[in-house]
């Protein structure tokens, strides 16, 4: 652990990898893609999570707004008027792992389970984003290690703030190894959902193969765990203040 926590942000940049020409979305009808058959099982995954505030939202549409209806601008937006506490969000990028050994477990923010790169669970959360910066969340996938994973569910949960993922502009990008990078946006309109599972990422007979799932659901880790049978167990948490 004390080898990544003298690294800084310059030496992230050296697993920044793929081909920044090239965009795949991943939507509900073309939902999967294969990492082996592109040639993107080696090396590292990069799988960022970037998203903004709510309160940039409200001044984005105020500005279009303003535009053709000058008065607009005048009136207050109801989520204005519930104060700031209701504006900011903060979301989060985890991983559930399930390795061909048995071992499972959970990447993520709340209780600085920041992972491994090099040794299992070969995942590594780069730090907590908790202000929607340009930046965001990411975390690594040593692929070099495929044969020692079985399933990765990458998710995204709104730690703190108010439950609307449409309003806050979430994407998650896979930088792949080599081929182009693929997209996915958590846009769907999901009222009081708290969590969703993004991707699932398996080893189907040596194929590394990634899988739009985008499912929101109300509760946090223990439902999603429930949802795709994983079988950890769970107990509340809570982060430092700022």
């Amino acid at each position: 652990m004390a080898f990544w926590s003298n690294w800084g942000r310059s030496a992230w940049r050296q697993f920044d990898s793929g081909d920044a020409s090239g965009v795949v979305e991943l939507t509900k009808r073309n939902a999967s893609i294969s990492l082996t058959k592109q040639g993107a099982a080696t090396g590292n995954l990069r799988i960022n999570l970037s998203w903004q505030m709510r309160t940039s939202d409200f001044n984005s549409r105020a500005r279009r707004g303003s535009l053709r209806h000058p008065l607009q601008m005048f009136k207050p937006e109801p989520v204005q008027a519930q104060g700031p506490a209701l504006v900011n969000v903060d979301l989060d990028l985890a991983v559930m792992y399930e390795l061909k050994s048995g071992s499972k477990g959970v990447v993520q923010p709340l209780g600085e389970f920041f992972g491994n790169l090099n040794e299992a669970p070969y995942i590594k959360l780069s730090g907590d984003d908790r202000f929607g910066s340009g930046s965001g969340e990411t975390v690594y996938v040593n692929m070099d290690h495929k044969d020692d994973i079985k399933r990765l569910l990458v998710f995204v949960y709104i730690y703190d703030g108010t439950p609307a993922f449409d309003r806050t502009h979430g994407l998650v990008t896979l930088y792949p190894s080599n081929g182009p990078r693929v997209e996915i946006a958590l846009d769907e309109r999901a009222p009081q959902a708290r969590s969703c599972a993004v991707v699932l990422i398996e080893n189907v007979k040596g194929e590394m193969v990634v899988r739009r799932e985008v499912k929101y659901v109300y509760g946090f880790q223990a439902e999603l765990d429930r949802l795709y049978g994983w079988g950890l167990q769970w107990g509340r948490g809570y982060k430092s203040k700022v």
